[in-house]
């Protein structure tokens, strides 16, 4: 138990490191006016999931380990949906409703869609 709980730990720190990068490496190549970071981070994580949920169901059963390893401990510290409320309350503060309503449409969106890529990529392989 004490393994599993180091590994997991391993894992939740990997995903939080990957979305730091990612998020930053995004906001420097498209700036700060939207958070462009999080929509990218919150669709590649949609996607990892659908992919990885549909490779390991119907293609490649994984072990329970695995699956906690991936879909909790990496994918849970990876794709926080905390980060999109706290950007959408910054974009009410400081724009109006309209802008953060579209941010919550676009990210919950293009999740559903890029969820669904995952889903569609893991079955054709």
């Amino acid at each position: 138990m004490v393994q599993q709980l180091l590994f997991l730990a391993l894992a939740g720190a990997l995903g939080t490191v990957s979305r730091f990068g990612m998020s930053k490496l995004v906001h420097h190549f498209l700036g700060h006016s939207f958070p462009w970071g999080t929509l990218i981070v919150n669709a590649t994580g949609c996607f990892m999931a659908g992919l990885v949920i549909t490779l390991f169901e119907h293609k490649r059963p994984m072990s329970n380990e695995i699956r906690l390893l991936l879909m909790v401990g990496f994918m849970g510290a990876f794709t926080t949906y905390s980060s999109l409320i706290v950007d959408t309350r910054e974009i009410f503060r400081v724009a109006s409703w309209m802008p953060a309503l579209g941010n919550m449409m676009l990210q919950n969106g293009i999740g559903v869609i890029m969820l669904m890529a995952g889903v569609f990529l893991g079955r054709s392989v």
